[in-house]
């Protein structure tokens, strides 16, 4: 019997074969991409409710004068609803309790009672510049959301013509990027009720 050492075995490891190149994404599907990327800027309610009552109230974008005038009533609510959201907030106190309120120019209003020992100072809370810019490109993501829906084109412009099928397609995308970008520079230090978490909502 030998006592010389085997020479270790080695197994051939197959090539990877090449990876077909991917075509570019397409610019619908871009279009598409960033439109969801903007939902995340909404409160999460206001973007379920439209998702829900939109195709109903629509009829699928097969609108006749009343539906289109109760899906008129619907976007017009809920864009009134991610304008006052921008004004809510929520704070720990020290005993733990989570409470809501509702910013104001003299501080911060409670939905829910509380014990003044317990809460902070509510004047930092109150009202500013920023609140106000806020809300109103909190309006525009929820515009350019709506517009890139298919029902909701389909209900208000079921045949557009050339020229306004190119507003469709630019202004939504246009107004809703950037809207992004300046909520990006400009960030909220309010946690909005409805509004996705964030890991310190005493900011």
């Amino acid at each position: 019997m030998s006592l010389r050492a085997r020479p270790p075995t080695t197994t051939a490891t197959p090539e990877p074969s090449p990876s077909l190149p991917q075509p570019p994404p397409s610019a619908f599907s871009q279009t598409l991409a960033s439109t969801a990327n903007l939902a995340k800027l909404l409160p999460t309610g206001t973007l379920l409710v439209f998702q829900v009552l939109t195709p109903i109230l629509t009829n699928n974008g097969s609108c006749d004068s009343t539906t289109r005038s109760l899906s008129a009533v619907l976007l017009v609510l809920l864009a009134v609803s991610c304008f006052l959201a921008c004004f809510t907030d929520s704070f720990k106190s020290d005993s733990g309790q989570l409470y809501y309120g509702f910013a104001t120019f003299q501080g911060m209003w409670l939905f829910d009672y509380y014990d003044p020992k317990t809460v902070p100072d509510l004047r930092r809370y109150r009202l500013r510049f920023i609140d106000w810019v806020h809300a109103v490109l909190s309006v525009m993501v929820f515009g350019a959301v709506a517009l890139r829906d298919r029902n909701v084109v389909s209900c208000f412009y079921p045949s557009p013509g050339r020229e306004t099928q190119e507003v469709l397609d630019i202004v939504p995308i246009g107004a809703g990027l950037i809207s992004s970008a300046l909520f990006v520079a400009f960030p909220t230090r309010r946690h909005e009720i409805g509004y996705p978490l964030t890991p310190d909502s005493n900011n």
